[in-house]
């Protein structure tokens, strides 16, 4: 198994990775009750040496609600062929790193309403309060 690339910064030899297998359920016929073919990849985040400290901390916050103990798996089980089915237990893996790894957006920088849209803002509260008050019911009627 060769090592996995998520980012340049970040490559996950491939003794870090853990694979289990197990029997997969749904279509297959006599070969589902015989063969492991559902892939179980996991990875330590928390105690991995390859990820930088910086990096670490970025995807524990982002990954914490699939974390347990530090750990994150996934499971592939969607082909008949067990082949087929780690390599796409390594892309998802490989997604979802790279997705908690990207840096965070930048900050919005806050800016004033125009004049323009005050007095728009403005305008439309003075209408929709004229149509309130063609509504109500007057004391002399």
């Amino acid at each position: 198994m060769p090592d996995l690339e998520v980012t340049r910064q970040l490559v996950i030899p491939a003794g870090e990775l853990r694979e289990r297998f197990s029997r997969s359920s749904g279509p297959g016929g006599q070969g589902v009750n015989t063969t492991d073919s559902r892939v179980e990849l996991s990875f330590d985040v928390a105690g991995s040496p390859s990820v930088p400290p910086w990096l670490r901390d970025r995807l524990l916050a982002r990954l914490s609600s699939r974390l347990v103990d530090g750990v994150l798996t996934v499971v592939a089980s969607e082909h008949r062929a067990q082949l087929q089915n780690r390599a796409a237990a390594r892309e998802r893996l490989t997604a979802l790193l790279r997705a908690a790894a990207e840096p965070p957006p930048p900050a919005r920088r806050t800016t004033k309403p125009t004049r323009g849209s005050r007095e728009r803002r403005l305008a439309d509260k003075r209408r929709r309060s004229e149509t309130k008050r063609g509504r109500r019911a007057r004391p002399d009627d």
